[in-house]
């Protein structure tokens, strides 16, 4: 009876259009995705397991066809994205760069990001993140110096305004629902 080789020594086979059709289809079906996101994800397996036709690979010409087919949405995928993102407590400019990162057009996601923008969506968005992260009005106790700074500076990394962050942070837990009230 042969044995099989060791896994390590096995290649995949190479790809022909059909099967990287199917690789792309079956993404598709898995994942909410954006163009580009499916143009790496089959830059990626074409990598991996090489090209067996004579003819160039297209991984463009799949993504434009999905795209025509429906099956692909940019903006649908750049909202969704923008709406788990803000409900996580991320701002507007974390917000912003994921979609950049996803491939999303800079004008389509200007606009995405614009209702997130809004003053008080912006305020609220903030202080679910602080809330998520024990900050401010929500840690045990309040914070001063290097242990304020770190706050700061995380609320600044997660997309929020140094003007928003500041206030939150210097909320006492009773203001808290004064401020959601108004």
């Amino acid at each position: 009876m042969a044995a099989h080789p060791p896994r390590a020594a096995r290649r995949p086979t190479p790809l022909d259009e059909a099967a990287l059709e199917r690789m792309a289809l079956r993404y598709v079906e898995r994942f909410a995705t954006s163009r580009l996101k499916l143009l790496d994800y089959l830059a990626r397996k074409l990598r991996e397991r090489g090209w067996a036709s004579a003819a160039p690979a297209d991984p463009g010409a799949i993504a434009d066809r999905f795209v025509a087919l429906g099956y692909i949405d940019d903006a649908a995928y750049g909202a969704a994205r923008a709406r788990s993102l803000s409900r996580r407590g991320l701002g507007v400019r974390r917000v912003a760069r994921a979609l950049d990162a996803a491939g999303i057009d800079r004008a389509l996601s200007a606009e995405i990001t614009m209702e997130f923008a809004e003053e008080t969506q912006a305020f609220a968005t903030a202080l679910a993140f602080a809330k998520r992260r024990r900050f401010g009005p929500f840690g045990a106790e309040m914070v001063q110096g290097p242990a304020w700074q770190k706050q700061f500076a995380a609320m600044l990394r997660a997309g929020h305004g140094p003007d928003v962050a500041a206030k939150i942070l210097k909320m006492k837990p009773e203001e808290v629902s004064r401020e959601i009230d108004t």
